[in-house]
């Protein structure tokens, strides 16, 4: 029979258990047998169900701690998840999604480090693994977060489902072939590394929605640098509500 990789951890997870439970003989050597082994699989099942309300109420708190900016609560529920054979992958994908979600542009870093602890999980595995996964934890909890990153593609969303057929801008469209600049294709594009500080004001959406905004970013971390920049550029645009 071979084993996923997840229920060969839970079933190392468990002989450790059985190891560490069964008492010395006089010889100072452990001897594990199977039922010591179903014990303490049962045990750890008991503890941790992967498929049941537990699973998403830790996973939840890790989530909400980091949040939280909390890395001591988030260490814990982490050691929680993993001390219990929970699939470290599992958990490197959904700090993934917090770098971006609840972090974001704040501290563009998180992603990367995030993604760097994912490919440790891969090449390194279980335990070694767990100090790569706590060095995101914490990383994330201490980082400044936002989540306009988050909200600015929720706007988006509801706007291609009724814009999704608009005309793309005719100096935005690509003209490969003469026929396509014949008929105005690219015609009135603006280079922007033509003009001072390579940047020049030009209408970037179709018609219907060319004034709308999606993100905004806040005074957090990075995204005060952000915010000062797209002022500079956009001037009273930058004001304007959703």
């Amino acid at each position: 029979m071979t084993l996923s990789n997840g229920d060969a951890r839970v079933a190392l997870n468990a002989l450790e258990l059985a190891a560490q439970t069964v008492k010395p003989g006089p010889d100072g050597l452990r001897q594990v047998g199977l039922s010591d082994i179903e014990e303490a699989m049962q045990k750890r099942a008991l503890m941790y169900d992967k498929s049941g309300e537990q699973h998403y109420d830790i996973i939840s708190a890790l989530h909400k701690t980091m949040r939280g900016s909390d890395p001591d609560a988030a260490l814990y529920w982490l050691g929680r998840m993993l001390e219990a054979g929970e699939d470290p992958l599992y958990i490197a994908r959904r700090l993934v999604r917090f770098a971006s979600e609840d972090v974001g542009m704040a501290d563009p870093q998180a992603l990367v480090i995030a993604m760097a602890a994912q490919q440790a999980v891969q090449f390194v595995g279980m335990p070694e693994c767990n100090v790569m996964l706590a060095q995101a934890v914490v990383y994330l909890a201490t980082a400044p977060k936002s989540n306009s990153l988050y909200t600015a593609y929720s706007r988006v969303k509801k706007d291609v489902e009724t814009t999704r057929n608009d005309p793309v801008p005719m100096h935005l469209r690509n003209a490969p072939t003469r026929l396509m600049k014949n008929i105005g294709y690219g015609k009135g594009y603006k280079y922007a590394h033509d003009y001072e500080g390579h940047f020049v004001e030009q209408q970037n959406l179709p018609d219907s929605i060319k004034d709308k905004r999606y993100y905004f970013p806040t005074e957090q971390g990075f995204e005060k640098t952000i915010l000062a920049r797209l002022r500079a550029w956009w001037g009273a645009r930058m004001d304007r509500e959703e």
